[in-house]
């Protein structure tokens, strides 16, 4: 008789921290700016140009937190090259 093979489950991905964080090629982890959709009159040009900027996560806890709710963040691109 053949033996019963073990299921692997599947890691359910948290969809926020999959929308709002990217991983670089070399394995960054990166993230955009809040506070771009709005209220965007009364800040200075120099303040709007670097919403676009994605800025890399720098501490090693938040690194480590991002992985564990997205955990296929590495493996499926976010926005593959066209």
């Amino acid at each position: 008789m053949a033996k019963a093979k073990k299921k692997k489950y599947k890691l359910k991905t948290y969809k926020a921290a999959a929308k709002r964080f990217r991983v670089t090629g070399s394995g960054k982890v990166v993230r955009t700016k809040g506070g771009k959709s709005h209220l965007r009159r009364r800040k200075a040009k120099r303040s709007k140009r670097l919403f676009s900027r994605m800025l890399v996560v720098e501490n090693s806890g938040d690194i480590k937190r991002i992985k564990r709710l997205a955990p296929y963040l590495k493996k499926h691109k976010a926005n593959p090259p066209a």
